[in-house]
């Protein structure tokens, strides 16, 4: 294992949550990340990885009018994204588009393609559907989970239903299934919520407090990693979901957020508000697997911790990877620093 970081750093000019992978961008590798200050008008950051690898551009630079707790790109069109913010007293969140042209030498104003304005209460994320072809996206508040349906080129969003997890339980956050697109994820205070999207009814669910974020992995169709404020993360196999498959330590403070690598399924990227990002390579299946030695097998059993970068002086709570170059990941800390690191030190043998 080894400590600090050696990757490439950009500064935003004020406190920041969220990052989002530009997955419609195939020809870069592309993130989008927005602001949270109270007092000042907040931006949204278009950045790029340069050809060469070495340098990270900012190619848009764009003014949104609240606190960006949410971001999300959506998966079909690069220019659009959703975020989820704060005016203050209230909650809200919107569909957003790019303006065409842009550049950096100063601040564009982006264009609202739709409010999605179904919430009465503090609304936590909005996901779109996985798929990259669907126009579906889900918004969710502590108490409901909205299912839309965009259409952009009319600049509207359709409620195409509606439902609540009840007062016993509030919603956090959740991850839409990429296996299943009538299937998704929800976190409460006590439990991992599975929801069927043509019922818009609840179907399963696996009890365990305190589940600050889960992720679904890209290559294994019944896996879930979930992160916990306290206890590290778990993987788990939810044909069998009563005991997680794999237990990993997670972060001297809060584990924040689990992100799963979109083309190696042994490796899970880890944020904390201990200041540290942490790379893991854990089996993301119940069943065992051969090693390609028995020295790297004990060696994966003793300490699943591949590296922890440190290069931080506040808390970390975004993190994506890059879903064009899936060895590649993008962090971001409060105080507005993004980092982008590769891990191809650490890939699995093929």
């Amino acid at each position: 294992m080894q400590g600090g970081s050696s990757g490439i750093g950009y500064g935003l000019k004020y406190q920041a949550r969220c990052i989002s992978d530009v997955k419609a961008d195939k020809d870069h590798t592309s993130f989008l990340t927005g602001t949270l200050s109270l007092k000042e008008e907040n931006e949204v950051h278009l950045l790029r990885l340069s050809s060469g690898g070495s340098e990270l551009l900012c190619e848009g630079l764009f003014s949104h009018p609240n606190e960006i707790w949410d971001l999300a790109s959506c998966p079909f069109d690069q220019r659009i994204f959703s975020t989820v913010f704060s005016t203050g007293d209230s909650f809200g969140a919107a569909v957003w588009q790019i303006p065409e042209p842009y550049g950096q030498s100063n601040s564009s104003t982006l264009e609202c393609v739709a409010s999605l304005d179904a919430h009465v209460g503090k609304i936590n994320c909005v996901l779109w559907c996985p798929s990259g072809k669907s126009d579906k996206l889900i918004s969710m508040d502590e108490q409901n989970l909205v299912l839309w349906s965009l259409d952009s080129s009319k600049k509207s969003a359709e409620v195409l239903s509606k439902e609540s997890a009840g007062m016993r339980h509030s919603l956090s956050g959740g991850a839409w299934n990429p296996h299943d697109l009538n299937s998704v994820a929800a976190t409460s205070e006590s439990s991992i919520q599975f929801w069927d999207l043509r019922t818009m009814k609840k179907v399963n669910s696996i009890e365990r407090a305190h589940v600050r974020n889960v992720d679904y992995n890209l290559k294994r169709e019944h896996i879930l990693v979930s992160a916990d404020d306290e206890s590290g993360i778990h993987i788990w196999d939810l044909r069998k979901a009563k005991v997680p498959v794999q237990e990993l330590p997670g972060h001297t403070h809060w584990t924040w957020a689990v992100r799963c690598n979109p083309e190696y399924e042994e490796l899970i990227l880890s944020v904390g508000t201990d200041s540290a990002v942490n790379l893991w390579f854990a089996s993301a299946s119940s069943e065992k697997k051969t090693s390609e030695s028995p020295v790297e097998a004990s060696r994966l059993r003793v300490n699943p911790l591949l590296n922890s970068y440190t290069d931080y002086e506040d808390s970390v709570y975004g993190l994506a990877w890059s879903s064009r170059e899936p060895w590649i990941f993008a962090s971001l800390s409060y105080d507005g620093r993004v980092v982008i690191e590769s891990v191809k030190p650490f890939l699995p043998r093929r």
